[in-house]
């Protein structure tokens, strides 16, 4: 087992039998070599795991046991992805093999490469020295990071046809808050005065670009010799063909900077508070110098991305109160959907340029 991985979590193990034979199937392993499994602990969609087989070790993707919502944990299309993305876009892990046959492991999976890095959490321990010019030369790395991913020629790579970016942005205004009336709970009249306002003030959209929908500091590995340097991006599930500044707004809406309401403080996903870290207006200024895009109504995409980020608080939420889920952390979650509705609202009314 790794220092970053786990034991299994029960119920979700792996049958390593047949993926013994998978392995020697696609010639990454000899038949009968025994194989070594654990899980890396964070995410709350598809399920990671560690494989090894002796010296060798591989990452394994597939879709949470029970998931009766096959479109969500599409492992084709998150392949497909990675397949075309990795030899221009270096970032982007290797896929190595992808299962079809759901009777190996009771699901579609497929496997990439072991990458191994730094990951940023809300809390840095100290040894790893991310002092004041690393952070500022973390950010203006993320933001290259994100303008060079928006810069790829999608058609050129083969992705011209991952998805429809005309009317990207009026669906998914309409999506979410449709998701959001779904799992509805409480009373939360900030919820709904985001989603009035986002659907009353569509933007015209520019050109559209490949999108990661979930750019963060803890979808990143970091060189553990610089912090600044950004060697990997993970969790492509959400990836599509879209309005680039979705991408921006939804990397806006996890940055919480040192000046925020301490509610908002205690909801950070991420060390965005750190000293020398930039503000959410630097992030935004430094792209657009670095992508030549017009954010003039980066407000909205700010706004979405809160809106969007309540919901889904909301949608762990429901699970919890429904039952479903018996991790009382979420129990605390509808505090989230309150906060970010707010900060939705808020947005809507003070843009950031």
């Amino acid at each position: 087992m790794s220092a970053d991985t786990r034991a299994v979590r029960p119920g979700e193990e792996l049958d390593a039998e047949r993926l013994g034979a998978f392995l020697a199937e696609k010639g990454l392993a000899p038949a009968g070599t025994p194989l070594e499994i654990s899980q890396f602990p964070g995410g709350h969609s598809n399920l990671t795991y560690e494989v090894r087989a002796g010296a060798e070790a591989w990452v394994l993707r597939r879709p949470p046991f029970g998931t009766q919502v096959a479109t969500a944990h599409d492992m084709g299309r998150e392949l497909r992805v990675l397949s075309h993305l990795a030899p221009v876009y270096p970032r982007a892990p290797r896929p190595l093999a992808f299962c079809d046959d759901p009777a190996v492991l009771g699901a579609r999976f497929y496997l990439m490469e072991r990458r191994r890095g730094v990951i940023l959490r809300k809390e840095v321990p100290a040894s790893l020295g991310l002092d004041a010019p690393t952070a500022r030369r973390l950010c203006e790395s993320f933001v290259d990071a994100l303008a060079e991913l928006h810069a790829i020629d999608y058609r050129a790579v083969g992705l011209g046809e991952l998805g429809n970016p005309t009317g990207y942005v009026e669906r998914q205004v309409s999506g979410w808050s449709k998701r959001y009336r779904d799992a509805a709970t409480d009373d939360i009249p900030a919820v709904e005065a985001a989603a009035s306002w986002l659907g009353a003030h569509i933007p015209r959209s520019g050109p559209p670009a490949l999108i990661h929908n979930d750019f963060k500091f803890d979808n990143m590995m970091l060189d553990p010799a610089d912090l600044a340097r950004i060697t990997t991006l993970l969790d492509w599930e959400m990836s599509t063909i879209g309005d680039p500044l979705m991408d921006l707004g939804t990397a806006l809406c996890y940055w919480v900077e040192a000046g925020d309401a301490q509610a908002v403080r205690m909801f950070a996903f991420g060390p965005t508070m750190r000293e020398g870290m930039m503000t959410r207006r630097e992030l935004a200024e430094r792209y657009a110098g670095r992508t030549g895009r017009d954010l003039a109504d980066i407000g909205f995409y700010h706004c979405f991305g809160l809106f969007k980020t309540a919901v889904v608080a909301q949608q762990i939420y429901t699970r919890w109160k429904q039952g479903k889920t018996k991790d009382e952390r979420f129990a605390a979650f509808i505090h989230g959907v309150r906060l970010l509705a707010d900060s939705a609202v808020e947005a809507s009314q003070k843009p950031l340029l």
